[in-house]
């Protein structure tokens, strides 16, 4: 078993350019609330959930954008209201949301 269950990634990029980014969209807030309600619902830690803010995933166009491993689940256009049902059903129970998927 890897140190966490699932590791849930946010990409927090600014562009420098002007260029349309996940922090355009608000990202730093959806990796906070996740921070919060993850560790609200004590999943945080050793064999459990981790999230973590990242660089670019470069899928800009899609963003806010997030990755689930070890499922390697990408998400993209997200809303507070995504990311709580993502951490419901796919951090809690292991089931992906489908809707909310990105194509690979």
């Amino acid at each position: 078993m890897s140190y966490y269950q699932r590791h849930i990634f946010f990409c927090c990029n600014q562009r420098k350019d002007g260029k349309d980014c996940c922090a355009a969209h608000d990202a730093a807030a959806l990796l906070a609330h996740a921070k919060d309600r993850v560790a609200e619902l004590g999943l945080k830690g050793k064999g459990k959930v981790r999230v973590s803010q990242s660089g670019c995933l470069g899928r800009c166009d899609d963003g806010p954008v997030a990755v689930v491993y070890p499922e390697a689940v990408w998400y993209g256009k997200l809303t507070l209201a995504d990311v709580e049902e993502i951490i419901t059903s796919h951090l809690v129970r292991g089931e992906p949301v489908a809707r909310l998927r990105l194509p690979d």
